[in-house]
């Protein structure tokens, strides 16, 4: 995860810092296959040059951002989860438990349905 180190270095509170990591490596593991970049300074994970699934933190929660049609695709089971989201993130406070099913879900469904995608965002 030498990709990720300076972002995750520059988490000021220790606990999320330590959250930011553990969430990260468990993409890593789970996924080897995708690659670690940073853009936007922001950590992600693509496959074969697309996007799959980008994070982001704040003062409140971490933002996880897999495209508009994976949220659409897993809206219900988002709000299942307890987690808040918009049309391009969906935000897991500090205080909340990860959902490594759905998470996985999400970048599984992204890597099925971008599979032939050139690009690095869905046209």
């Amino acid at each position: 995860m030498e990709t990720f180190e300076e972002f995750i270095q520059q988490i000021d509170h220790p606990d999320h810092r330590d959250r930011m990591e553990e969430v990260l490596g468990w993409v890593k593991e789970k996924y080897p296959q995708l690659e670690e970049k940073i853009a936007w300074k922001q950590p992600m994970f693509t496959d074969h040059g697309t996007f799959i699934l980008g994070f982001s933190v704040s003062k409140k929660h971490i933002a996880v951002a897999p495209e508009r049609v994976a949220i659409d695709h897993f809206s219900d089971q988002i709000k299942q989860a307890g987690y808040d989201h918009t049309k391009e993130i969906i935000r897991i406070k500090w205080n909340q438990q990860v959902d490594y099913a759905l998470l996985g879900n999400m970048i599984e469904f992204n890597i099925k349905d971008k599979a032939d995608c050139s690009t690095f965002w869905r046209k």
